[in-house]
C-alpha cells in the first residue's frame, strides 16, 4: 500500500492541507477532522478532473490502494490538541517551558529540530503508555 503525505498547517483560523504529490490539491477546514474529510473529497475531485482532461496521474494514484498519512507542523499540532493538553501538561511531558510552547503554537517562533523531536518523542511515549492501560 502506497503512503501519500498530506501536509497540515494552521492558518490562525483554519487548518489547511495539501498533497505534494498532487499539485494543486488542497483543502481547508476548522478542524483536522474536517480536513481529513475535505482532502479526501478534494483528491476525488482532482483525480476526476485530471482523468477528464487526459492529464498524467502520479503513479501512487493509479489504483485506490493508498493510505493518507497526515504530517502536522508543530504549530498546527499544538493548536489541534490545545483543548486536550494544557501548556503546563505539555511542559511536564516535553521539558519545554510553557512560554516557548506558547510561541510555537502561535507561530511567533519556529522550533528547532531538537525541540520538534522532544515533542514528538513525548507524545509517542504517552501514546505507548496509554496503549498499555486496561480498564
Amino acid at each position: 500500500m502506497k503512503k501519500i503525505k498530506v501536509e497540515i498547517r494552521y492558518t490562525g483560523r483554519n487548518f489547511t492541507a495539501n498533497i505534494p504529490k498532487l499539485t494543486g490539491c488542497v483543502a481547508t477546514g476548522k478542524t483536522p477532522e474536517l480536513i481529513r474529510k475535505n482532502i479526501k473529497a478534494a483528491i476525488d475531485f482532482h483525480l476526476e478532473g485530471s482523468i477528464k482532461d487526459g492529464d498524467q496521474l502520479p503513479k501512487e494514484f493509479l489504483t485506490a490502494n493508498y493510505q493518507l498519512v497526515y504530517l502536522f507542523d508543530t504549530e498546527s499540532l499544538l493548536n489541534y490538541y490545545k483543548g486536550i493538553f494544557t501548556k503546563s501538561a505539555l511542559m511536564r511531558l516535553t521539558g519545554i517551558n510553557q512560554q516557548q510552547l506558547h510561541h510555537y503554537s502561535n507561530g511567533l517562533k519556529k522550533p528547532r529540530l531538537a525541540s520538534i523531536k522532544k515533542i514528538e518523542f513525548a507524545l509517542h511515549q504517552l501514546g505507548a503508555e496509554l496503549l498499555s492501560v486496561q480498564l
